[in-house]
């Protein structure tokens, strides 16, 4: 198979020393496999967006291939590096995370499918590495596993083909990367960040690449896979190695553990190492000092002591060292840890210290790590202690070795006692940092909304400050949850990391302000960019021509080299007022040029290099020649590729393998005394970059993490929501608005009025009257002060929160649009089958509302008073109003759907035709009424109901629930019910009251039916005066107190229909007095007539449920007979006389009148109601139907039965009830005449 290399460079290998010695390794597999579409081909490679360039693979058109360095190699292979990390994270999740350093498998990787379900053998094959299979007696071990796996090869082979290929990738990548970082080392002059950052910058990423593949490997099975891949392979091809087996043996070996290989591969580079990491020092050592950071504005637009003096020119360390900050710390802790000599020189100790002392752990790949000191002490301490005894046994020279000793002991000390230090100050120094980055971006935010102009001038120091936030925010994530040990034998010490740091919010809400500043400016910042290059052009070509440049003789190729690097800048449009933005310039050729020249410069190979162009410029005073070429490059850069480089300092999206952890702190953080409603917008944002981490060499990830991404979207809004609806809720508590509702009772009042006009100037200081209120003109309740303060914070939170949602832009995860202000998620499908939208804040703050009402529905497990009730719904309103001037929403319909959800119950009954199938009910609703029911008209908990007619309303002689029966059953408490339940309400109520009634009426219509016979010999015995006869006869009536009973409970019902209609009457009238004065008038006009029409049935329905009707109940008994069909027999013609021997019951023994209730005191009133309506209504009942009988006769052709106009009219039907109630008097009348007597009065 052909070179790796030559599936994707265009140039011969033969070229390159390092491509020479490639050709030695056939490599198995195409690197072109793990690199993304903009890096397969030779001229779209990465090395722009990364290290600053728009082509990786540069050359010299110009003949220098024999001088110059490629690093569009370096960038590749930096890319496939991240390919087969993403390869080893992929397997490693598959196979649940396994250890096997330490051999621990779960279940879940024996079933993964990838080895062999046999642990026995694999383990064995494992734990003897690198001894062959066939050394170890397998059909010992395990001769069942062996026959399965002889059986199954072929498939066990093909599952296991893919991840072999990956150790045969990491083989080939060692060698290749290891040759390319040795070349690199020994050719390149200078790698020093202020000459070379560029070259330094990608050879340090491959270095660093090359270290963390290494360090990966250690976390999937390696030994275990070629072990079991070779036996396999034994046993399909009679038993002969699979290809490289030994040499796979050999590598994986020499890195067990990886940190043994990579030492002794790094040995030769080590130097140069070392020297990288003493010439980024200055600048790390800086970045950890708040102090100084603070009080000489290195993040600030201005100096603070010179303030007309731009900070980029203040201060030698320029903007985009602070900006690349992180990856020298990283740069530090890999290269220490691989490079341990070089902590030997005398200023690396303290370099090593300032790093290490802020960080507990190593990061390896995306979230996998290694415990940072552990390997330190592992690894690197032995290395010292070796070189410290070879100091003292006089290997050098006596002054030599004595500073090699001491420095030896010292960096022994520091790494013993680094690790208990960071322990305990690491998440304190980030804080501090934190902080300092908080305030600074805050100043800097507002600074540069205010003076946007200055924005483009400082465009590097807001690229520093994104980048230490990133890092900072990052830090704080991968920390979470992490436990180390001080040593390998001691318990694992979690870390104290605090989960309710605001600051991450501020830093998350400060980095999305700067970026959508950069974003709205990016054309000035592109128009001085421009300006600065202009400007550039003519001091590079003054350079270029000074004594010092033409003494050099630059040969051909390099002199034309940099003309064009001059043509392209002066080839760049001048502005003269014309729209930035439509300015088309593509500045990849001129970068491209530039790469080359240093990669010549830079070239031991080259008879030019960096040191003399440096000589022969600078003598001029000025910049030299690189130093404004490389500002050039930089300055090009936010031309073309602003936002790029803003992505690269600004995105979060490695957050995404912490998201879980992102959503804790959101919610202890967001709604916290530190909290800020705005900063939500920048935590839901951040899910717009996790898809990017999707890398596109294992395709299932962008499904996965799109998934996820979504679903932490899904979760902060509803938290966000959640915290809406606890801020609505603590303004709707007795705290909030609740407290400022506190009055003093009419009685107070006047007491307190009456009392203060008594004292006319106090003689003492006190603010209190002589009753304990505060006098006039003195401050109400002062220790409330703390409470008003939590009022007004929680109402100044709650409109920002609805300011910020309302301004909140769109937050795009994938096809996933979410517009929290338009209240809707759409899901965009690219095949444009459809969108689907699901509810958010309108539906949080109705579904609140809702919970909130059946909530106080209860008070103490018991009714809340109706106007209780009505109060508080009021209160909320107030509370949705105010949120409606903040944002574009009609919550008012929404609460009104609410109220009417909760309200209906079906149709009205006298105002719908058709009653549907399915009966709806309103949950609020049904528990009212049902409590009413229960305990009112009922009495099911035996509270001693009676009605007053006096007061109008039903007293108890102990609590109903909470509360005694007069405080929810007068006239005010209903007409709250009306208010808050509406028509619906009532009709609900009524219908209840009706069923109920109609099983009452139904157990007289039992009784009469059963005592026939008795009533008609009753009623016989009544009109012969028999009077023994009559008390024989009443005595064999059967249940006769029941049957009292249960008119009695249905005179309780009569009393409290006509106390709810006459509620309902008074609430339209208050509301609708045109409609009530209409309905009042058509009521007095209604034909009396004994058949009437269903319009005029319903109308007189209507007017009854108002109270508007004269006799409400005998209408109301009259409509239940109706519905049910009562009163339909013979029977109900001896009502009066069933009626008339109540006044036989026990009943009247225990019966007394009491004057202050106008009232009996066990509801015989309630008892006379009854009887008086259901006469009336049967009464009703019959003559009707008797009507329509006739009527159908008549329509049957018999005429002789005409009808007598008499009998249509309301009057013969109000003689009939006076007749029949006339018999009942007659008779009850006379038989309390006759048990009169001075024992029974």
């Amino acid at each position: 198979m052909a070179n790796s290399w030559q599936h994707y460079s265009t140039y011969d290998p033969s070229l390159s020393p390092a491509g020479v010695r490639s050709r030695e390794w056939e490599g198995p597999s195409s690197w072109t496999e793990y690199l993304g579409p903009d890096m397969s081909s030779p001229m779209t490679s990465r090395v722009s967006r990364k290290k600053g360039g728009s082509d990786g693979q540069v050359q010299s058109s110009c003949g220098g291939y024999h001088k110059g360095l490629n690093l569009g190699w370096v960038v590749q292979l930096t890319e496939v590096a991240e390919g087969l990390m993403a390869k080893m994270y992929r397997l490693n999740q598959i196979l649940d995370c396994p250890d096997p350093v330490g051999q621990v498998f779960s279940e879940a990787f024996w079933k993964a499918g990838v080895l062999p379900n046999y642990p026995r053998i694999c383990l064995l094959l494992s734990k003897n590495f690198p001894e062959h299979f066939s050394k170890l007696q397998l059909e010992r071990v395990d001769k069942v596993a062996l026959d399965a796996l002889n059986d199954g090869t072929e498939v066990h082979l093909q599952s296991l083909e893919p991840w072999f290929q990956l150790l045969l990738d990491l083989m080939a990548f060692r060698e290749q990367a290891l040759r390319l970082i040795l070349d690199l080392s020994s050719t390149v002059i200078t790698l020093l960040p202020h000459q070379n950052s560029l070259i330094l910058d990608a050879f340090m990423d491959l270095f660093c690449s090359f270290v963390r593949v290494n360090l990966f490997s250690e976390k999937i099975p390696r030994k275990m896979m070629l072990q079991m891949y070779n036996l396999l392979h034994a046993m399909s091809r009679k038993d002969s190695d699979c290809d490289f087996y030994h040499r796979l043996v050999q590598f994986i070996d020499s890195y067990d553990p990886p940190l043994k290989g990579l030492q002794e591969d790094l040995k030769f580079v080590s130097p140069r190492i070392g020297e990288v990491l003493e010439a980024v020092g200055p600048v790390i050592f800086l970045s950890t000092d708040t102090r100084k950071l603070r009080n000489e504005g290195f993040l600030s637009p201005y100096h603070p002591r010179y303030p007309d003096i731009l900070t980029n020119s203040a201060h030698p360390v320029r903007a985009q060292d602070l900006a690349n900050v992180t990856s020298y710390k990283e740069w530090v802790l890999l290269g220490y840890l691989v490079c341990p000599d070089e902590l030997l020189r005398v200023t690396s100790i303290d370099i090593a210290l300032v790093v290490l002392k802020e960080n507990l752990i190593l990061t390896v790949f995306r979230d996998e790590y290694a415990l940072l000191h552990e390997d330190y002490q592992l690894y690197v301490l032995p290395r010292i202690l070796e070189s410290k005894k070879m100091a003292k046994s006089g290997r050098t020279k006596q002054k030599e070795a004595d500073l090699e000793y001491s420095v030896a002991k010292h960096v022994e000390k520091m790494i013993s006692e680094v690790h208990e230090q960071s322990l305990l100050s690491c998440d304190a120094i980030h804080h501090e940092r934190r902080v300092l980055l908080k305030q600074e971006i805050g100043r800097m935010v507002l600074f540069f909304t205010d003076q946007p102009s200055l924005l483009a001038p400082n465009i590097q120091m807001v690229f520093s400050a994104l980048a230490l936030a990133q890092s900072e925010v990052i830090w704080y994530f991968q920390h979470v949850g992490i436990a180390s040990s001080k040593s390998k034998a001691a318990r694992a010490i979690p870390v104290d990391i605090d989960p309710n740091d605001p600051t991450i919010g501020f830093l998350l809400d400060g980095m999305d302000h700067l970026c959508c500043l950069v974003r709205k400016y990016i054309a000035a910042i592109r128009g001085y960019a421009l300006s600065y290059l202009s400007s550039c052009a003519g001091r590079i070509r003054f350079l270029l021509g000074t004594p010092g440049m033409v003494a050099l003789d630059l040969d051909a190729s390099l002199k034309g080299l940099f003309q064009h690097i001059v043509q392209h800048l002066e080839s760049i449009p001048k502005l003269q007022g014309e729209n930035i933005s439509a300015i088309m310039c593509d500045l990849s050729e001129f970068r491209k040029d530039w790469l080359s020249i240093l990669m010549i410069v830079t070239s031991a190979r080259s008879s030019i290099n960096i040191r003399h162009l440096e000589k022969a410029t600078v003598s001029t005073g000025k910049e030299g020649l690189l130093s404004e070429g490389n500002a050039a490059y930089n300055w090009s850069r936010c031309v073309d590729e602003l936002e790029s480089q803003l992505s690269k300092h600004g995105t979060l999206k490695k957050l995404y393998f912490y998201h879980q952890h992102l959503t804790v702190v959101f919610r202890n953080t967001m709604f916290g005394p530190e909290g800020r409603p705005q900063h939500c917008c920048a935590w839901l944002g951040v899910a717009s970059s996790f898809p990017e981490c999707a890398s596109p060499i294992v395709p299932e990830e962008v499904t996965k993490i799109g998934r996820d991404a979504v679903l932490y979207v899904e979760s902060l809004i509803e938290s966000i929501i959640g915290g809406l609806e606890g801020l609505i809720n603590i303004l709707d508590s007795e705290g909030g608005f609740g407290a400022l509702e506190a009055q003093l009772l009419p009685e107070q009042a006047a007491f307190y009025m009456n009392d203060t006009s008594r004292v006319s100037i106090p003689t003492s200081k006190s603010t209190k009257g002589a009753v304990g209120f505060p006098l006039p003109g003195h401050e109400s309740y002062p220790e409330n002060n703390s409470a008003i303060k939590m009022l007004e914070a929680a109402m100044q939170r709650l409109t920002n929160l609805f300011s910020v949602l309302n301004d909140m832009e769109p937050i795009c995860v994938l096809n996933h649009v979410f517009v929290l202000r338009e209240v809707r998620q759409a899901e965009f499908v690219f095949n444009f089958f459809g969108w689907s939208s699901v509810q958010y804040m309108r539906e949080g703050i109705l579904g609140n509302f809702r919970r909130r009402l059946l909530a106080v529905l209860k008070a103490d497990n018991d009714l809340q008073r109706p106007s209780v009730l009505e109060s508080l719904i009021h209160r909320h309103l107030n509370i949705v109003y105010l949120a409606e001037q903040h944002i574009s929403m009609d919550l008012t319909h929404g609460i009104q759907e609410v109220l009417l959800i909760e309200a209906f119950s079906g149709p009205v009954s006298s105002l719908h035709f058709e009653k549907p199938a399915e009966q709806l009910t309103g949950s609020a609703t049904e528990v009212v009424c049902n409590w009413y029911i229960e305990n009112i008209v009922k009495d099911v908990s035996g509270a001693g109901i009676l009605f007053t007619p006096i007061h109008k309303c039903f007293k108890s002689t102990r609590p109903v629930g909470g509360y005694f029966a007069e405080l929810v059953t007068n006239l005010r408490e209903l007409q709250a019910f009306v208010r808050v339940f509406g028509g619906y309400g009532v009709d609900r109520l009524d219908r209840m009251m009706k069923e109920h009634t109609a099983a009452l009426l139904n157990c007289i219509d039992t009784s009469l039916r059963s005592n026939h016979e008795v009533l008609e010999a009753v009623a016989g015995s009544m009109h012969s005066g028999d009077r023994i006869e009559r008390e024989a006869c009443s005595r064999q009536i059967v249940d006769l107190d029941t049957v009292v009973g249960f008119c009695i409970e249905g005179g309780q019902a009569l009393a409290f229909d006509q106390l709810l209609a006459e509620a309902a009457g008074v609430v339209l009238d208050e509301g609708a007095p045109l409609i009530y004065a209409l309905l009042s008038g058509v009521v007095k006009h209604i034909p009396e007539e004994i058949s009437e029409k269903k319009e005029i049935r319903r109308i007189r329905g209507v007017a009854n449920s108002l109270n508007i009707v004269g006799d409400h109940d005998s209408e109301w008994i009259r409509s239940i007979l109706e519905d049910v069909g009562g009163a339909n027999d013979g029977s109900w013609t001896l009502l009066p006389y069933l009626f008339a021997t109540f006044m036989t019951s026990n009943i009247w023994n225990t019966t007394g009148f009491n004057v202050d209730t106008g009232g009996f005191n066990n509801n015989i009133h309630c008892l006379a109601r009854c009887m008086s309506a259901v006469i009336a209504g049967s009464e009703l009942v019959r003559l009707e139907r008797e009507h329509q009988q006739r009527q159908q006769s008549l329509s049957n052709g018999h005429l002789d039965e005409a009808l007598d106009p008499e009998i249509h009219s309301r009057l013969s039907a109000e003689a009939s009830i006076k007749s029949a109630m006339q018999l009942f008097v007659k008779f009850a009348t006379g038989i309390v005449l006759d048990s009169w007597s001075e024992a029974n009065r």
